[in-house]
């Protein structure tokens, strides 16, 4: 699954969301993939249902056309932090 597949699907699933994916460094295989999601639904959320919430969002993909995923969530308050180091 190419990574612009990917953002979609996450960004339709995942209110007021901005994904941003590509394949995993120093990956060979283009079933591994990197994304970086940013939504105000993970507010309070802890990280594990952070990224469950990710997970609902590709639904079947993540066992049928994702090998793997390396996943950094932020609220946006947390990502903005970040920008700004």
């Amino acid at each position: 699954m190419n990574p612009a597949a990917v953002e979609e699907l996450i960004e339709s699933n995942l209110e007021d969301c901005e994904a941003t994916v590509s394949h995993a460094r120093d990956e060979h295989d283009e079933d591994h993939l990197a994304a970086t999601v940013v939504s105000p639904v993970f507010d309070g959320l802890p990280l594990v249902q952070q990224h469950q919430q990710v997970y609902d969002a590709l639904g079947d993909h993540m066992t049928t056309d994702i090998h793997a995923l390396e996943l950094s969530t932020y609220t946006p308050e947390e990502y903005a932090d970040l920008e700004a180091e």
